[in-house]
């Protein structure tokens, strides 16, 4: 996993890691949740890349559209 760098000192997240159609994410709780394409969508999944690598407020995108529970499934 690569650590995520929130320019806004926002930390909610602090890793995550991506693959061609997912990204899984890590909470401060080290809770990891993987986002595919079939369960947030295409395009949100690969905002949330895009974000993830920028540090640019994944975690305020989540929220706005309401990802946050539109996960795959619950990492080990």
């Amino acid at each position: 996993m690569r650590e995520y760098k929130d320019r806004g000192g926002n930390r909610f997240i602090t890793a995550y890691e991506t693959g061609p159609d997912y990204i899984v994410i890590r909470f401060m709780d080290d809770t990891q949740y993987r986002y595919t394409w079939k369960s947030a969508g295409a395009l949100n999944v690969e905002r949330m890349k895009w974000l993830a690598v920028t540090g640019d407020d994944l975690k305020g995108y989540m929220d706005r559209y309401g990802i946050g529970n539109r996960y795959a499934k619950i990492e080990a």
